[in-house]
């Protein structure tokens, strides 16, 4: 065996291989996007069979070989029992996965990623929260984390910032005053809580993003918005968003 590192990390996704192994993959905030092989984590009373199903948070200690980790033991945090009990949420919580290992790369900090991944998982469990909220959130603030989110404080017509925005261009990638509303390209129109929500997902501390409600109005051009945002910047089919409502 290799050396043995310490990472921080939640597992994504978690694959039966050979008769008793798994391999799991790893967003990790020192090494990026990773896959390990937990040997015998199938056995009976194997102490890894817990630590290496998905969603599960914490410390992992690993041996680094030439191409690949082994998992040796983990410190877990947080299960997120609340959401593997729900299907529901295992669907969102899938989705979330699969975005963040299309963003996450090996060798990159990805300690913003896993702590809007962590707050996300966290609100789903939660009743008071639409879930279609927490994935519009997810979406936009995950986009906006990798740099790829639209101007939502500025103006594609005239340019200028705290005025009165209207209406959203996935085309033209961002908002419209009152007045260049008209130059706007298929223009998703907005109610001012909606401009507002938009603005505090991409500026709010992570911790605090799920603390806000829309109206059920609201919600749905928050959600037309975060599909335009997701449409201008994934390239990629998610299968797992197939399954949510």
């Amino acid at each position: 065996m290799g050396d043995v590192t310490e990472v921080t990390g939640m597992v994504l996704s978690s694959m039966n291989v050979c008769e008793y192994d798994r391999r799991i993959v790893l967003l990790t905030k020192e090494r990026g996007l990773i896959s390990a092989f937990a040997k015998g984590a199938r056995k009976p009373n194997s102490p890894l069979t817990g630590v290496t199903r998905a969603f599960v948070f914490g410390k992992f200690q690993l041996y680094e070989g030439r191409s690949s980790y082994t998992v040796k033991q983990a410190n877990i945090q947080e299960y997120f029992e609340n959401v593997i009990c729900d299907l529901d949420n295992v669907y969102y919580g899938c989705y979330f996965a699969e975005l963040a290992e299309y963003y996450a790369r090996e060798g990159i900090d990805c300690g913003d990623m896993i702590n809007l991944l962590y707050v996300a998982l966290k609100a789903l469990s939660k009743a008071s929260i639409p879930k279609r909220l927490v994935r519009f959130v997810y979406e936009i603030r995950l986009v906006s984390i990798n740099g790829e989110c639209p101007d939502f404080f500025t103006c594609q017509g005239c340019q200028k910032e705290k005025i009165k925005f209207c209406a959203f261009s996935e085309t033209m990638h961002g908002l419209y005053c009152n007045d260049c509303v008209e130059y706007a390209v298929n223009p998703v129109y907005l109610s001012e809580s909606t401009v507002y929500a938009l603005q505090y997902i991409i500026t709010a501390p992570i911790e605090r993003l799920y603390t806000f409600t829309l109206s059920d109005q609201c919600l749905e051009e928050l959600g037309r918005v975060a599909s335009g945002v997701i449409q201008g910047a994934v390239d990629k089919e998610m299968k797992s968003a197939q399954m949510l409502l």
